[in-house]
């Protein structure tokens, strides 16, 4: 139950992340890193001619799917809701954080886009499931 705790609070943990795209960004330092989460400067929604409150509307559906589909695979893996929930709900938050992470890229961001992709192999090529980490009896 412990192997299932960690892992439902890991993607929460990582849906969670994505509401820094949300908040305000924090005041910058001298010589300080820039903050990786903003949603005014897309490199896509800008070469798209999208205007940047439109990127933002986008950004904030993203967020809330992101959440959602990790909330729905985190009840999953708890037995909450049914295993049947864990692919599409880890599709779907994978998804929404990939497009999200990728729409307003950051260097630091791929460490979440890699956390994506690594959930999505191992539930759809590997074929994990929450089932597939309960004891045996």
């Amino acid at each position: 139950m412990l192997i299932r705790l960690a892992l439902a609070g890991f993607l929460l943990a990582h849906a969670v992340i994505h509401v820094a795209f949300l908040a305000p960004a924090p005041p910058a330092t001298a010589g300080g890193p820039t903050w990786p989460f903003t949603t005014t400067n897309s490199w896509l929604f800008s070469r798209l001619g999208i205007a940047p409150e439109a990127a933002h509307l986008v950004a904030m559906a993203l967020v809330a799917v992101t959440i959602a589909g990790f909330a729905l695979a985190a009840l999953s893996v708890l037995g909450i809701l049914p295993v049947s929930m864990w692919l599409p709900a880890i599709a779907v938050g994978a998804a929404s954080s990939i497009g999200l992470l990728i729409a307003f890229f950051h260097p630091w961001l791929v460490l979440g886009i890699g956390i994506d992709l690594a959930l999505v192999w191992a539930t759809v090529v590997a074929g994990w499931t929450p089932v597939s980490a309960a004891p045996q009896v």
